[in-house]
């Protein structure tokens, strides 16, 4: 049978398509788009994720992504942010959530994941040493457990607790409230969220 596209093109598909969300369709659209624009766009797009790498590095304290010209983040290495307060996340990129909402001025400690044996992934896979260890060089009073909402985000925050506690620190934890979202019937919440909810209910 003859081939219906151009390799190159096939070629771009292809590696479109390994994104994650990316699905088939999705892919020849990025591909085609890519095709159809002028040569400079696919030349930026080609130049930005060649020096994603040499551009990106994790910072040694917080594991969040800083400049590779950085010692440390920024938000870490800022004099007004509180330093006895730390919220745990589990991905860099869960930082600008919190960041957005403008009412954070501690700082964070980036686990790099979630606990998940399902995917091999263990404590020891995680940046939990380290969150130890600034416990005690920064005596920090309060963690607060932001890791999402999900079976191994709840298995993470409660391994975290229990480590904090064996440990012998003394630190207040505290995990992100959850809730019902606004414009969600109940009967399409999940399990998990309902019972934060519970939990968390306020009197009236």
């Amino acid at each position: 049978m003859a081939q219906l596209l151009p390799e190159a093109l096939l070629d771009a598909i292809d590696e479109l398509g390994r994104l994650p969300g990316v699905g088939a369709r999705t892919a020849e659209r990025y591909a085609y788009y890519l095709l159809k624009a002028q040569p400079s766009v696919s030349e930026k797009l080609a130049g930005s994720l060649t020096q994603l790498h040499r551009g990106v590095k994790q910072c040694p304290v917080t594991f969040a992504l800083i400049n590779t010209d950085q010692d440390v983040s920024p938000l870490y290495d800022d004099s007004s942010r509180d330093k006895t307060t730390i919220a745990v996340v589990e991905e860099p990129l869960d930082i600008i959530a919190l960041e957005r909402t403008g009412q954070f001025s501690g700082t964070y400690h980036v686990l790099g994941g979630a606990i998940s044996p399902i995917d091999g992934v263990g404590p020891e896979q995680l940046h939990i040493p380290e969150l130890t260890k600034r416990i005690v060089d920064d005596n920090v009073v309060e963690l607060i457990i932001a890791t999402n909402a999900s079976v191994e985000g709840e298995s993470t925050a409660l391994f975290l607790q229990r480590h904090i506690q064996d440990a012998g620190l003394e630190v207040k934890m505290s995990r992100l409230a959850r809730g019902i979202p606004v414009g969600v019937d109940l009967e399409y919440a999940d399990q998990i969220t309902l019972s934060h909810a519970l939990e968390g209910r306020r009197d009236l």
